[in-house]
């Protein structure tokens, strides 16, 4: 049985938390920020967990998490 590869692209986008979930960072604060509040950019900030619906496909793709 050959080994399962990681997509790289989700490895550096993901990491795991002490609990085993998922943790991402929230899209939408790279360019056009003149617009968005600063609340809204504050926020951004902030990490998020990935949604329990995306776990399983998740999982698959990062093997070794």
């Amino acid at each position: 049985m050959p080994k399962m590869k990681t997509r790289r692209a989700a490895a550096k986008r993901f990491k795991l938390t002490g609990t085993g979930k998922l943790k991402r960072n929230k899209a939408y604060k790279s360019h056009i920020l003149t617009k968005k509040t600063t609340k809204r950019k504050r926020n951004l900030r902030q990490s998020a967990i990935v949604d329990s619906t995306n776990v399983k496909n998740m999982k698959k793709v990062l093997p070794y998490l």
